[in-house]
């Protein structure tokens, strides 16, 4: 069908149609002009404490950023209520909008703002970009996360702690749109970075005071697991102790780091050393000695070519091992497809 007043067809707009483009919208020039709010759940895997649930609160100007761990979604009202109360209060300055998706947990939002006369900014359903500043930094904070319970080998239980870390630290370092660092946009001057330091590692820390402890080790060994909000301690995790409960997390500033050495990873043996090395020297064999050519697609990437390697699919059905090369081929084919 052809509408002659509007000249559209209905079945070229059935078959052709897309998602319409999302403008960036400008940077807010003051402090809670404008803030971003995402909940998020992770891995279906409770945190401690029996936390299922992260929601952040970001700051447009500055992008500073607030995360709190919740149990249920239905408690994001009461944890915002908390959080505009504080940084008003802070600030001096009252929260003019406020931007989410349309999640069922926003909407306690909407006659508590019309009543604060706050606007309450929903984005549109199915359509993420629309909350790009939100999107970007849950992605952000799940990728840091991702990365230091990797590498410490820490249990994922640990994620809520990890995410409270990573967020103490991106508000402490430039953010790359703006180039400025949240925390000075916030606070007004830049800040402490001398008492950062790995997450994850060992630490041995002081529980009892050591003067009342004439033998025997004054320390107890820990996993670092972050920082005290509105305070100089530290948190970890007890590992082993004889005057506290192992598996306890404690605040204190009384402590000796080693960053190079995580607690939680597990220490091979000599037979697993040797075992490890014969997969090496094994994996050594079976290497190609043919030469390999570099090719460049730029600053960023780099392509290595095995010499007499089929340079084309017509090529490589033409070898010997041409099964193997069909394979090869289709599994990356469908490994960019769902790229």
């Amino acid at each position: 069908m052809h509408d002659k007043q509007s000249g559209k067809c209905d079945i070229y707009v059935e078959s052709k149609v897309t998602k319409k483009t999302c403008y960036p919208v400008e940077c807010q020039s003051e402090l809670l002009g404008l803030i971003h709010s995402y909940l998020a759940n992770l891995k279906q895997t409770m945190s401690r404490g029996g936390k299922n649930y992260f929601v952040t609160f970001i700051y447009d100007y500055s992008r500073y950023t607030k995360v709190y761990l919740i149990k249920h979604k239905d408690e994001a009202f009461d944890v915002f209520l908390n959080y505009k109360e504080e940084v008003e209060n802070q600030l001096n300055k009252k929260i003019k909008r406020i931007r989410s998706d349309s999640g069922g947990e926003y909407v306690l939002f909407n006659e508590y703002c019309v009543r604060e006369c706050i606007i309450h900014e929903v984005t549109p359903s199915y359509s993420p970009e629309s909350n790009e500043v939100a999107e970007r930094k849950n992605k952000t904070l799940k990728e840091m996360m991702n990365a230091m319970l990797i590498s410490s080998s820490a249990p994922d239980n640990l994620y809520g702690e990890a995410i409270l870390a990573a967020c103490f630290l991106q508000n402490r370092i430039p953010h790359k749109k703006t180039g400025k660092i949240p925390y000075e946009l916030w606070r007004g001057y830049q800040p402490n970075l001398k008492y950062l330091r790995v997450w994850g590692c060992l630490a041995k820390v002081v529980l009892l005071d050591p003067k009342e402890r004439k033998i025997s080790s004054k320390t107890s060994d820990c996993m670092f697991l972050g920082y005290v909000e509105h305070s100089v301690a530290y948190r970890f995790l007890v590992l082993k102790s004889d005057v506290i409960e192992h598996n306890t997390i404690v605040e204190t500033k009384n402590v000796q780091f080693f960053e190079h050495i995580f607690p939680l990873k597990v220490s091979e043996t000599p037979e697993q050393s040797i075992d490890n090395n014969s997969d090496a020297m094994c994996e050594v064999l079976r290497r190609s000695k043919r030469q390999r050519t570099e090719t460049s697609f730029g600053d960023d990437f780099y392509t290595y070519l095995v010499e007499n390697d089929p340079t084309s699919f017509l090529e490589a059905t033409r070898v010997s091992d041409a099964k193997q090369w069909d394979k090869a081929i289709r599994t990356e084919i469908e490994s960019i497809q769902k790229k």
